[in-house]
């Protein structure tokens, strides 16, 4: 599903898709504890406005990035104006059943 602003780039909607899939692959990994996969459903779910200017250092969060933008990244903006961080909560999300959540 894609969950594009308006006024995305083609670059930016080329992250978004290639972290939504590393999202997807992530959750639905057998290996990735339900812990984390509920923290990363919380970060889906948090208001911006949380966030304020927070940057994300979740590894797999920074990998997709990483791998995405062929760039190494430490950090990723918490906002979900972000492509790369909503690429991930968004395929994290798709992943995951809805009655595992309570989505």
């Amino acid at each position: 599903m894609e969950n594009y602003d308006d006024d995305w780039t083609d670059g930016q909607r080329a992250v978004y898709d290639e972290c939504h899939q590393a999202g997807t692959e992530w959750a639905g990994d057998p290996d990735t504890p339900s812990e984390d996969v509920q923290h990363v459903i919380n970060l889906a779910e948090a208001d911006d406005d949380t966030f304020g200017d927070a940057e994300s250092d979740y590894p797999p969060l920074v990998d997709a990035v990483t791998q995405a933008t062929g760039v190494t990244v430490t950090s990723v903006p918490a906002s979900h104006d972000d492509p790369g961080f909503r690429g991930f909560v968004d395929g994290v999300r798709v992943a995951t059943a809805d009655e595992v959540f309570g989505l």
